[in-house]
């Protein structure tokens, strides 16, 4: 039999400057809640679902959420560190205000795609095979951070930061690259389909 929602997790409309700990919420789903200042700390809400939620300037640290569905919901200057997001698809969230950032995460299989997420840092996190098809970087950072497979089509990587990014594959011709910042060590990925080397 297939696991019930559970309902009675967050009960209140808006929660301000709470913090959740060790809190399990596996296949939930939660609709309308309003979390303002709220940090969530060494919680499983894998599969869960937040319905047209909103997230205020909140902190996830250590957190399972992968596959968490975050439909509709407002991520606006949300924090995730140490966290696993494997296959969240970022591009269901609202688009206004929508602000992130990620240090020690694997976003592994998510998406970001169409997604307007200028200045955003991704550090030291796996995003192996994640889509930025058509997303707006402009000013992002992607510091010691692995891109094996991640799709950038159609994306504005204007002033993009990879200096210390490793194993991307980039399009010049499909992308914008306008004052983006490359290490040698990470021209290949650039050339990629020419079939150039760089040695």
């Amino acid at each position: 039999m297939p696991k019930p929602y559970l309902y009675a997790m967050f009960t209140q409309p808006v929660y301000d400057d709470k913090t959740f700990e060790k809190i399990e919420l596996t296949d939930g789903l939660t609709r309308h809640v309003e979390f303002q200042s709220c940090t969530f700390r060494n919680s499983d809400l894998s599969n869960s679902a937040f319905i047209r939620c909103k997230f205020l300037e909140c902190t996830f640290e250590e957190c399972n959420l992968s596959m968490v569905n975050f439909e509709g919901s407002t991520l606006n200057d949300a924090r995730f560190k140490g966290s696993k997001l494997l296959a969240v698809n970022f591009s269901k969230c609202e688009d206004f205000l929508f602000g992130v950032s990620f240090e020690g995460c694997i976003l592994d299989y998510a998406s970001f795609a169409g997604k307007k997420m200028v200045k955003t840092k991704f550090s030291r996190s796996s995003l192996k095979e994640v889509s930025f098809s058509q997303t707006n970087l402009t000013g992002s950072v992607f510091e010691e951070c692995d891109l094996l497979e991640t799709v950038f089509n159609r994306t504005d990587l204007t002033s993009v930061n990879f200096t210390t990014a490793y194993n991307y594959i980039l399009d010049p011709e499909l992308n914008v690259l306008k004052k983006a910042i490359f290490a040698v060590s990470g021209l290949e990925g650039l050339l990629t389909k020419y079939g150039i080397k760089v040695v």
